[in-house]
This record gives structure tokens, sequence and C-alpha cells, in this order.
């Protein structure tokens, strides 16, 4: 025998896989893994090969030389699968969704639509939304449309709140009032819806009624009226032809009477022009006296604005003179007529109230 040992035959290099190594069970060796490179038979390299080429070249076999010895690559770890969450879809991007994971294959990739199906009902409602308050507030200005149309004529054409001739009063016309041409003016108000009936109008034609001083409307709801007028107050007669003319403070004549009224002095100013000053100082005379001194005025004459004379009731008179300073002129007189030395006078001449004259 000889003394040198003969060396080990080398064992069969198993075949060399192309690509990735097929997968294996979790936790089981790869195929081949037994197989080891004895140290004294290389891999012969591959041309223009490095060593970098040699180690993937090792990784391809699935199994990796260390000191000699092969040794198994790592276990593939187990594929857990998650559950799948779906996620807000964001317009306007696309997603890529990776399917499960396989060994050896590329992972497949699936598209998203740009608009996801969210946005799109989301639009659908949106414009729904949009037609059902298009329509409402049609129905709503219709609504509108139709009650003031209705609560127009209500107020303006039907008969509901027309003046009913036998609720149209008329108050305070006195004896001395056209009180036929008030009637008249009234009456035409009967039939008219009060919202239509024009007051402005019916006042102005009742001002101008002789006698009339003032007017005053009233709407009585539903289908009501009330007309309240002030008379004038007549102060003097002034003698007109067979006639008298009654004139208030203002010298409006308010009626013509054959006989003056009680109470109502006979004033002797002829009307006219010429005459108009002397006429309007007694009127203003006669009414500035208070009541308790106009009661016992039966007449008064003038024939300039500053020769004013009132006739008394017992036949006396008073010289008057101008209108000015009458409140005075009434004190002064009432004086006179209590005072014992002075109460018999027929004349009181108060033209100057400083100085007071009795005769």
């Amino acid at each position: 025998m000889s003394g040198t040992r003969p060396g080990r035959p080398p064992r069969p290099r198993p075949a060399q896989l192309r690509g990735r190594a097929a997968p294996t069970r979790a936790g089981a060796p790869p195929e081949h893994a037994d197989a080891v490179t004895p140290p004294d038979a290389p891999d012969a390299p591959d041309a223009g090969t490095s060593d970098d080429h040699h180690v993937a070249d090792v990784a391809d076999r699935g199994a990796t030389e260390v000191a000699g010895r092969a040794v198994s690559a790592p276990p593939t770890a187990p594929t857990v699968r998650l559950p799948s969450v779906p996620g807000p879809s964001v317009p306007g991007s696309s997603v890529r969704t990776a399917s499960r994971p396989s060994t050896g294959a590329v992972p497949a990739v699936r598209r998203v639509p740009v608009v996801s199906t969210g946005m799109v009902d989301r639009l659908a409602e949106r414009d729904a939304m949009r037609r059902h308050r298009r329509r409402r507030r049609l129905a709503v200005g219709a609504s509108v449309s139709v009650l003031v149309g209705v609560l127009v004529w209500v107020l303006f054409f039907s008969p509901l709140l027309a003046a009913q001739a036998s609720q149209v009063r008329v108050v305070g016309a006195g004896d001395l009032v056209d009180s036929a041409r008030v009637e008249q003016i009234v009456g035409g108000a009967a039939g008219t819806p009060l919202p239509r009936l024009d007051t402005v109008a019916m006042r102005e034609h009742l001002l101008d009624v002789p006698g009339v001083k003032d007017v005053a409307i009233v709407r009585e709801w539903p289908r009501g009226l009330t007309v309240r007028i002030t008379p004038r107050d007549p102060v003097a007669a002034v003698p007109d032809g067979s006639r008298y003319a009654l004139l208030d403070v203002d010298a409006t004549t308010i009626a013509e009477v054959s006989v003056p009224p009680a109470g109502v002095p006979v004033v002797r100013v002829p009307l006219g022009e010429s005459s108009r000053p002397a006429l309007d100082a007694v009127l203003t005379v006669v009414g500035a006296l208070p009541e308790s001194l106009s009661g016992e005025v039966v007449g008064a004459s003038a024939t300039t604005q500053d020769t004013v004379t009132l006739m008394l009731r017992g036949g006396q008179s008073v010289v008057w003179g101008s209108a000015q300073d009458s409140p005075l002129k009434v004190r002064v007189l009432t004086a006179l007529r209590a005072a014992p030395q002075s109460r018999h006078a027929k004349v009181f001449d108060v033209s100057a109230p400083d100085l007071p004259v009795t005769r």
C-alpha cells in the first residue's frame, strides 16, 4: 500500500437552476440543500464574470458556501393576507393596488378610475338638490304671487270691505251747513271698498261747502265710514238786501238767513271791498269778547277800522275804537260796569284803556 492517501472522489455537481429558487414551505430546507461542493473542485466561473457574479450565481442556486460547506438559504417568510380596507377615493389621482405577493412573479397592478363611484354619486346628488331647490323656489314664488293676488282682490275690488250706505254717518253738521250737499258728497262713497276710498278728495269737496270749517273722515272697518264736520260759528249778521249774511271771525259767509239767529249781533257795515277794513275790525273785536260779554252785544257799527262801537242789550253803548289792546279793553269795561259810580252810565269809552271815560 502506498504511503499517500488517495483523494476523495468528488461528488457529482447538481444541475444549475435558472431563475429564482422555487418557493418552499415555511421551515422546510430547500431542495438539494445537502449538496456540497468539494473544496478541490471549485466551479469554473463564466466568461467575463467577477466575484459579484459568483455570489449572484450561488444565490440563484439557492445555497451559499461558507467555509467549504453548503448553507441553505433562509426560509421564506410565510405570507400573511390582510383584510382589504377601502380608503377614501381621491379625485383626479390613480391608485396602484398590488395583488397578493407571490414568489417568482411580478406583482400585478390594477388601475382604479380617476373619478370614483362615490364622487359620481355626490355629483348626482348635488344636481338633484339643485333641481329640488329650483322647484321649491318656483313653488314658493307661485304661492306668494297667488296669495298677493287674492289679498289685492279682497282689499281693493271685492265687496267684502265696500262701504255700506247704512253705515255711512255724518256728525256735527249743524243747522247752518248745507246738509243736502254734504249728503250728496258723502253718499258717493257707498259701494266703494274702504282701502280705495279717496278720503283726501272727499275732504276737499266738503270744505267747499258753506259753513264747514273742518272735516275729519274715519274708516270704520270693515264697511263703515264716519264723517265729522266742524261748522263755522257766526259772529255777525250783516244786512244784505232783505236777508242777512252770517259771517264768522274770518269774514267768511256761512249762510244767508231771513232772520238773524239769537245771540248773533247785527253789524251795520256795508259789504264790499271799500268797507272791508272796517268790517274786519268789527269782526275781530266781537270775536275777542268773552262769552259773558258777547251774549249782551246786540249790534255793532263802524265807519273806519278805528271807530268800532258796540251796542249792549240794556241800551248802553261802548266806544271801542280800534281792535288793538282788546283783552285790556275787556278787563276795563268789566270793571266799569261793576263799579257803583259807573254802573248806570249809558256810554263807556274804552278806546284809550288807560284813561276810560263814562257818561
